[in-house]
Formats: C-alpha cells, sequence, structure tokens
C-alpha cells in the first residue's frame, strides 16, 4: 500500500516526511488539487466526496506507513 502505481507516486518515500510534505500539505492537494512538482504524473485534480476528517485518517495511516519503512520516527 502507498507504494505507487503507474498513475501515482509512493506516499512511503522521503519526499512526503512531515519536514517536506506536512499534513496541511495533503489536505490541501486533496481539496484544492496540486500542481505537479516531484514526478511526471501529471497535476492532482481535487479529490471530490472526501471530508477533511477521513484525510486526516489518511495521513495518519500514511504517515505510520512512513514510520514502519524508517522514514520518519
Amino acid at each position: 500500500m502507498a507504494d505507487g502505481t503507474n498513475t501515482g507516486p509512493p506516499l512511503v518515500h522521503r519526499l512526503y516526511e512531515p519536514g517536506h510534505h506536512a499534513d496541511f500539505a495533503f489536505q490541501s492537494a486533496a481539496k484544492n488539487g496540486v500542481i505537479a512538482h516531484h514526478w511526471d504524473f501529471g497535476d492532482m485534480p481535487p479529490v471530490a466526496g472526501v471530508s477533511e476528517a477521513e484525510v486526516t485518517q489518511i495521513i495518519a495511516y500514511i504517515r505510520d506507513l512512513q514510520r514502519e519503512g524508517g522514514i520518519i520516527r
């Protein structure tokens, strides 16, 4: 999970550690979309139908995976 696919980047990656992409960046990306800047997958559109609370849960899951992967402590 969160290892990336041919259409999206791996979230268990140093680029997404809290010091580089804080939790608010994930919230903003889900709400507003984001212009591609690290990967060649194209821009990410806003994610419709996902609440801020749900994104918070997704972030917690990603951070847990990052801890397991040794990216964060």
